[in-house]
């Protein structure tokens, strides 16, 4: 089956690549070159990070996406302080955004991980790699004002070598931390270099200190946001600032556009690349703040659209396809005007009403979806520009968020295509009727669940999204930390999709001081629940749903869950014997060795704290 569905791909793959040997233009090839081995060292670098660093993977490469501020500045005036007209004045937000989002990225990136660290972790000296760094700026502003333009270059190759080194730092616990501050030294590299680049081109101290007068205020709201954050707001963060990066794409195009559509330089490479960074960016655009909007709770989980949504959405997003086309036949200034700007408005829909129809348990989804349209937008921009720089990051960005959308996929036994047209279901999912799942629950108490945990020696917690809405996880921690003081073998299991970000969960529970090497994730943990003698799931459900396996006709069937039923005793943490997000009975309830434990997961845990301490 793989094959048959792999050739058709190949093929088609093949065709773009001859209709691209098509262009008169020589710098394409370049690109599609640079484009496509940087997307192949960014695939293996995301290969290697580990779920547990999700998270901290997605904030830090979209602090690194906030490289849209080198469009910016090249769109800013070079010889005055003071940006004017129309592309000037879009250029100086894109840099204003794209600098809001560098810092504040990175400095979630940074408050994410120090969640991680463990009380007994030797001290870390990263600070002193600022050395280094400022020595290599110091260079490249020297070898500039002297006239040599082989720093410039030598700088770009710098920063994208050290943006896909601070992915591959992701990849483990250790040098994850590490991972974040090349990730920073990678993009004041980019951003230096094109400093300097403009320089080179003839900008004054006048026009350099415009553009360091934006960045720098953009920079400052971008770490007073950040930094007034708190722990459980930080997925949501993470994609406000996407919505930054989008904007900035949009912006850079649009700019790109007024600024060469009057000296007559378009060309039809140049016009695909800035409708497509257009259409991205919206998307990226809107659909950031919808899912922003969900995880802070502002909106509901609930899916919202328009009655054929699909149709609705298809219809809008062909009209980039028609601004391309109109663009290209009459590449004018009023032509282009117009174009754009239905592009633009219909993207913005787009993005907003796609986000929205999705449900609450698809959002992990949809954010590495947004995570990876951020990339394309950075690439096509880089295509816009000529710019290796850009598309390099761009396709490191890219391929991270498409792999990680692949892997939240397989966790679900989903189809990407599914999920993001608003289908029901698995792959697995069979054509017949749902079982009924026949029995009764029992129910158990706080004085009942504290003797059982007490007498017990091996616990696994399976922590689900509803511990977080409840703010439960101090409590969890606190109690995890009293058993594990009494001798009991204490773990946690981590499903992939669990919370509404990938590896939400995991950073929840660092916060309250869980240690991680006590976090496992499905694969390292699912075979040793048959030995387990309690295992405790709190605010989990479709994620431990025995349905998966044991109905074929299920619209969970086939999806990975934790194996909990297997476990001598559960013991059920819910508000109520509802059903999850996928809309699935849950047979788990029933099951001879199951206790359900109703109420507010905080309270509970706050009352089994309370009955341990006595």
């Amino acid at each position: 089956r793989q094959p048959a569905r792999a050739a058709p791909r190949l093929s088609v793959l093949g065709g773009c690549l001859l209709a691209a040997g098509l262009s008169p233009d020589p710098k394409l090839a370049a690109m599609l070159t640079t484009f496509s081995l940087a997307g192949l060292a960014g695939f293996q670098a995301v290969l290697g990070v580990p779920p547990a660093l999700h998270s901290p993977l997605m904030s830090v490469t979209n602090a690194i996406s906030g490289m849209t501020a080198v469009g910016g500045i090249m769109l800013l005036p070079a010889l005055a302080a003071r940006p004017r007209g129309a592309s000037q004045l879009l250029g100086a937000f894109a840099l204003l955004v794209s600098s809001v989002n560098i810092a504040g990225g990175f400095l979630v990136t940074r408050k994410m991980l120090g969640l991680f660290r463990r009380p007994d972790d030797p001290k870390e000296y990263f600070s002193l790699y600022g050395a280094p760094t400022g020595l290599f700026l110091a260079g490249l502003a020297a070898l500039s004002a002297t006239g040599r333009a082989g720093g410039v270059g030598v700088a770009g190759l710098a920063s994208g070598v050290l943006c896909i080194a601070a992915v591959a730092g992701l990849g483990k616990q250790k040098t994850a931390r590490l991972g974040n501050t090349l990730g920073v030294a990678g993009v004041a590299f980019g951003v230096a270099s094109t400093v300097c680049s403009q320089w080179l081109a003839g900008a004054t101290a006048a026009g350099l200190a415009g553009v360091g007068g934006i960045a720098a205020a953009g920079a400052g709201s971008g770490l007073a946001i950040a930094s007034r954050v708190g722990p459980t707001e930080l997925p949501q963060t993470v994609a406000g600032f996407h919505s930054l990066v989008g904007a900035a794409a949009v912006a850079t195009a649009v700019g790109e556009f007024l600024h060469l559509a009057p000296l007559g330089l378009l060309t039809p490479v140049s016009i695909g690349a800035i409708v497509a960074a257009t259409y991205l960016g919206a998307i990226t655009t809107t659909g950031s703040l919808v899912a922003f909007g969900k995880l802070n709770g502002a909106l509901g989980s609930a899916p919202v659209s328009l009655p054929r949504r699909n149709l609705v959405n298809a219809l809008l997003s062909a009209v980039s396809l028609w601004a391309a086309a109109r663009m290209m036949r009459s590449p004018t200034l009023a032509v282009g005007r117009a174009a754009l700007a239905a592009c633009t408005a219909a993207s913005l829909f787009v993005g907003a009403h796609a986000t929205l129809a999705i449900g609450g348990a698809d959002v992990p989804v949809v954010i590495t979806c947004l995570n990876s349209a951020s990339g394309w937008a950075l690439c096509a921009e880089g295509f816009m520009l000529s710019s290796t720089l850009l598309t390099t990051v761009g396709a490191l960005i890219g391929f991270s968020g498409a792999l990680l959308t692949q892997d939240m996929c397989v966790a679900m036994n989903r189809d990407i295509v599914s999920v993001l047209l608003g289908g029901y279901g698995t792959s697995a999912t069979g054509g017949g009727e749902a079982m009924v799942f026949e029995g009764e629950a029992t129910f158990t108490d706080v004085e009942a669940t504290v003797e059982n945990l007490k007498a017990a020696k091996e616990v696994i917690v399976v922590p689900g999204y509803g511990l977080a809405v409840a703010n439960g996880q101090y409590a969890m921690a606190e109690i995890a930390k009293e058993l594990r003081a009494q001798g009991v073998n204490l773990r946690f299991a981590i499903h992939p999709v669990a919370g509404r970000m990938p590896g939400q969960l995991n950073v929840l529970l660092a916060e309250a001081g869980v240690p991680y090497d006590i976090v496992l994730e499905m694969e390292e943990i699912n075979d040793d629940f048959k030995d387990t003698d309690i295992c405790l799931v709190v605010g989990a459900n479709d994620t431990v749903n025995s349905a998966a396996i044991e109905d074929p006709n299920s619209i969970i069937a086939g999806m990975p869950v934790l194996h909990v039923w297997e476990a001598k005793n559960v013991i059920v943490m819910k508000r109520s014997m509802g059903a999850g997000y996928a809309g699935a009975d849950n047979p788990v309830f029933i099951k001879d060795n199951t206790d359900m434990l109703l109420g507010d997961a905080k309270k509970t845990l706050d009352a089994i704290k309370a009955k341990l301490d006595d």
